[in-house]
C-alpha cells in the first residue's frame, strides 16, 4: 500500500498538496477511488481517493490504526560527521532501523569539517533522504534530522534521557551488559572515522553517557550506527 506523509487529519477527509499530490496524480496515476495510506504522528489512516488534480488530491478516512512500524523506544542517533557522502548512507538506515531523530556533531577527529551555514544549506536534502527513507520503509513518522551541534550543545541534550550509549572502539560493557528495561528515551552516540579523543569520551560519560563496545573487530563510522541501532532494537523486542 502506498503511503504519504501530512502534518494533519482533519475529522475524516485528508488533503495532499505540492509534490506529492502531483507525484500521486501524474507519476503514479492514481485515480479516484484507488486506495491510499498516510501517516501523521505515528497514526496510519487508511484512506481511498475522492477527487485528484496535479495540485491537490482529497482523500476521505476510511479506517486508522498506530502504526506498527513505529517501536517502543525512541532513539536519537548522534552521530559525528563523516567525511564524503557517508551521513546520507547514515540517515537512510538509521531511519529505516526506527531511530527518531539524527543530530550531525563536530568532533575534535572529524575529517569533514563543515561551519554551521554550510551545514544548514544541506538540512533541506537530508531531510528530503529522511523522509524517503521513512516512506520506503514505512514508517509513522519522518524522523528528524537537526542542524549541526557541538559535543558541549550534545552533552546538555544527554541529560535529558533515560539511557545514552557511548559506542567506544578502547573498551566498554556489551550490549549484553547493559539493562534497557524501562528505558524510552536513548540516545546512540557514535564518532567519525577518527572516533572520539580521550578528552570528548571522558565528557560525554561525564554527561551521563556509558561506553558500549561493539567487539574486536573494528567498524567503520557507517557500520557501526547500523549494528547498535539493530542490536538495541531486538533487545527491546522491536526488530
Amino acid at each position: 500500500m502506498l503511503k504519504f506523509f501530512v502534518d494533519e487529519v482533519d475529522g475524516s477527509e485528508v488533503t495532499i498538496t505540492g509534490l506529492d499530490a502531483r507525484h500521486i496524480g501524474l507519476s503514479l496515476r492514481m485515480q479516484v477511488g484507488d486506495p491510499l495510506t498516510v501517516s501523521a504522528y505515528g497514526i496510519d489512516y487508511a484512506c481511498q481517493i475522492t477527487s485528484i488534480t496535479p495540485k491537490e488530491v482529497r482523500l476521505t478516512v476510511l479506517s486508522s490504526l498506530p502504526s506498527v512500524a513505529e517501536s517502543s523506544i525512541s532513539v536519537t542517533l548522534y552521530q559525528a560527521v563523516p567525511k564524503a557522502d557517508k551521513l546520507v548512507h547514515i540517515i537512510q538506515k538509521a531511519v529505516e532501523l526506527g531511530a527518531v531523530r539524527i543530530v550531525p556533531i563536530l568532533t575534535q577527529n572529524c575529517i569533514s569539517r563543515p561551519n554551521a551555514v554550510d551545514f544548514d544549506r544541506k538540512l533541506f536534502r537530508l531531510q528530503k533522504i529522511a523522509k524517503a527513507a521513512a516512506k520506503q520503509s514505512g514508517r509513522g513518522i519522518i524522523p528528524q534530522v537537526t542542524k549541526l551541534i557541538t559535543i558541549d550543545e550534545m552533552c546538555k541534550e544527554l541529560q535529558l534521557n533515560s539511557c545514552n550509549l557511548l559506542l567506544y572502539e578502547n573498551g566498554g560493557k556489551h550490549f549484553s551488559e547493559i539493562s534497557l528495561e524501562g528505558k524510552t528515551d536513548i540516545s546512540i552516540i557514535v564518532g567519525s572515522e577518527g572516533g572520539f579523543t580521550q578528552d570528548e569520551a571522558q565528557q560525554i560519560q561525564e554527561a551521563g553517557a556509558e561506553r558500549i563496545w561493539l567487539g574486536n573487530r573494528i567498524l567503520r563510522c557507517e557500520t557501526a550506527p547500523v549494528t547498535a541501532l539493530s542490536v538495541l532494537m531486538h533487545m527491546t523486542g522491536n526488530l
